[in-house]
């Protein structure tokens, strides 16, 4: 577990790396908002003496371990919760090819001059916000702490759309792909970022929900000049979906194409083994005829029997294929 703390207002910003819990509650900014940012969720003892210390419900602290927990917004009377899936373009899925970044949650809690983040996977997005206050970039040090709700959420979003241009981009190269139908790999490969895609929007939806829901929340802990700006998240949430969407549909047509590319090479060697079956049902015929051997079978007899034999095979053979041909069937 990695313990951090950014301290900031509008004049200055520090920050500062723990060891230990108690530690890390020294450093906070009574002047101005703390950023308290953990990384990693496997110390339960630490992350329940951190939420003691500032009071949070029980209730909250199992959401907060809980990593399949379903994206949320819940108003206490002295902190706003808001949990949900982020991409940690630090680790790689291994069972993708090529692989992708994996899912990670995150929860934030919000109080009037302090913000917690507590990330499942250690390494994140944020660290373009951690320089803005740092450096003194943008409006970030001058404005409240439901400022910084609104930079971490667009930073997650804006990761989905990395993600999504990755993953678009791998799609390009299945083009090349689709219409070999010697190709056996191609629709395993190219299940596995469907269900990619499916889980990305499974984790957006929901997002947009809350997002919604964080917009029309009336509660002090959020101004509402932040609207415009949770607004504009929402969007670029909704684009997201579309984008998947997309990605979906395209996924669902080149599996269409590949398959009927291969079911038309199927046809086409059945119907040709359905032709040469075809010319043999007569020549089979004919063979077994002759082939019983009868004692008073005239032709078994006549010098002329054999070659005459060969011929009616070879020109019902002929005779067959030109029929075939002019029926357009070959």
């Amino acid at each position: 577990m990695e313990l951090s703390v950014i301290g900031y207002n509008s004049t200055e910003a520090w920050i500062r790396t723990a060891e230990t819990v108690e530690e890390l509650l020294s450093y906070q900014n009574p002047s101005g908002l703390s950023w308290i940012n953990i990384d990693g969720l496997k110390n339960k003892e630490a992350i329940q003496q951190i939420t003691e210390h500032f009071g949070i419900h029980p209730l909250t602290v199992e959401d907060i371990l809980d990593t399949e927990q379903r994206p949320k917004v819940e108003e206490f009377d002295t902190y706003l919760f808001f949990t949900f899936k982020a991409i940690n373009p630090r680790v790689q899925m291994e069972q993708t090819a090529p692989p992708f970044p994996v899912f990670e949650q995150i929860s934030i809690i919000l109080m009037e001059n302090t913000v917690i983040t507590f990330q499942e996977i250690p390494g994140d997005s944020f660290d373009g916000i951690r320089k803005r206050i740092l450096n003194n970039g943008g409006r970030i040090r001058k404005m409240r702490a439901c400022y910084l709700i609104w930079a971490l959420l667009d930073s997650v979003v804006d990761e989905y759309f990395i993600c999504l241009d990755n993953v678009s981009n791998e799609l390009e190269k299945f083009e090349e792909r689709y219409t070999n139908d010697k190709d056996t790999q191609f629709i395993p490969d190219l299940q596995k970022i469907k269900q990619y895609l499916n889980r990305i929007r499974r984790i957006i939806w929901p997002l947009r929900e809350s997002l919604n829901i964080l917009m029309h929340l009336d509660t002090p802990f959020i101004d509402s000049s932040l609207e415009p700006f949770l607004k504009d998240v929402h969007d670029n949430a909704l684009q997201a979906t579309e984008t998947v969407d997309s990605c979906r549909e395209l996924v669902s047509g080149m599996m269409e194409v590949n398959l009927s590319v291969v079911s038309a090479r199927m046809n086409n060697v059945m119907k040709v083994l359905t032709i040469i079956s075809t010319i043999f049902i007569p020549l089979t015929f004919i063979a077994g005829v002759y082939g019983m051997n009868f004692a008073h079978m005239p032709e078994l007899t006549s010098p002329y029997g054999y070659p005459i034999t060969w011929a009616v095979m070879i020109i019902v053979a002929i005779g067959m294929l030109i029929f075939f041909k002019r029926r357009h069937w070959i």
